[in-house]
């Protein structure tokens, strides 16, 4: 399986819950797939997915879902210490690891090679980290929903991306939609 196929086996899952999705093609994809106001979707900033996610979790009870690529959290690896440090346990952190950045040309990342983001995630300190093939994703997101524990889950799939349009609303709408959302 692929990013794309991941979201769209998962998006049932995702729809009762607030979603903070990564940069790029993963936004797109999700939007395209089921756009809803509680999709927070990432214009900017790579990286920062988990992080601003790990935030909404801790500044309210609602179950948080930050969808992140292992490009980004090898961008941000600061991300992972921080996690573990602040435990939310409305805080899931699912990690799509296609081993490559896909929304840049699926170049190929560490994750890829010799980097096991779940093995960094237990060296930083998150105490909950599951790593799951693709197909698995949807039994193990819900889970980790169900556990009420912060987990971190690493998903491995296959690189690859399908066409997708860009998202054209104006990210203050995306904003105020969402922060709508958390505070229903």
């Amino acid at each position: 399986m692929i990013r794309s196929e991941i979201l769209r086996d998962i998006a049932p899952i995702l729809r009762d819950h607030l979603v903070v999705c990564n940069i790029g093609l993963p936004s797109q994809e999700l939007h395209m797939i089921d756009d809803q106001p509680t999709n927070f979707y990432m214009l900017g900033t790579m990286g920062l997915s988990s992080s601003i996610g790990l935030g909404v979790a801790l500044a309210q009870n609602k179950t948080v879902i930050s969808i992140d690529g292992d490009g980004s959290v090898l961008t941000n690896f600061g991300t992972l210490p921080t996690i573990a440090n602040n435990v939310a346990d409305n805080f899931v952190l699912l990690i799509i690891d296609n081993g490559s950045y896909g929304s840049t040309g699926d170049q190929p990342t560490y994750a890829g090679k010799k980097t096991s983001l779940a093995a960094v995630a237990k060296a930083c300190g998150c105490e909950n980290v599951v790593e799951c093939q693709d197909k698995d994703t949807g039994e193990v997101l819900q889970k980790a929903i169900n556990s009420k524990k912060m987990t971190v889950i690493v998903c491995k799939c296959d690189s690859g991306n399908i066409k997708v349009p860009v998202i054209t609303k104006d990210p203050v709408v995306i904003r105020d939609r969402f922060m709508t959302a958390v505070q229903s």
